[in-house]
């Protein structure tokens, strides 16, 4: 299967999983995986939530920002991939003046 995001339309997402501003996504599902194209815009974060029946795995395509990860902050940039196992709690912060993009795939458990 190929997946081809130049042709997925682009959903905005206002306050993602309670964070603030929007995201915006290109995505695909199945019963068994999220696979998505991300972009946090400028002072966008994605809410902090624990991966219950799932973990995630985020690439970074372009920018870089901050991850919360169980508590600790850490700084991620393009090239680096931040990984949630179930059961752990994490966020992704756009602080910065451009936007933060990224590649996730959510498997199901």
């Amino acid at each position: 299967m190929i997946l081809d995001f130049k042709q997925i339309e682009e959903t905005v997402m206002p306050n993602f999983k309670g964070g603030e501003k929007e995201m915006a996504a290109k995505m695909y599902a199945d019963e068994k995986t999220r696979i998505m194209l991300n972009r946090l815009v400028p002072g966008a974060t994605v809410g902090l939530h624990t991966h219950e029946g799932s973990s995630e795995i985020i690439y970074i395509l372009e920018g870089n920002g901050k991850v919360l990860y169980n508590g600790e902050e850490m700084r991620i940039e393009k090239g680096q991939v931040h990984y949630c196992p179930e059961g752990h709690e994490h966020s992704l912060i756009n602080d910065t003046d451009a936007d933060l993009v990224f590649f996730a795939v959510v498997p199901q458990q």
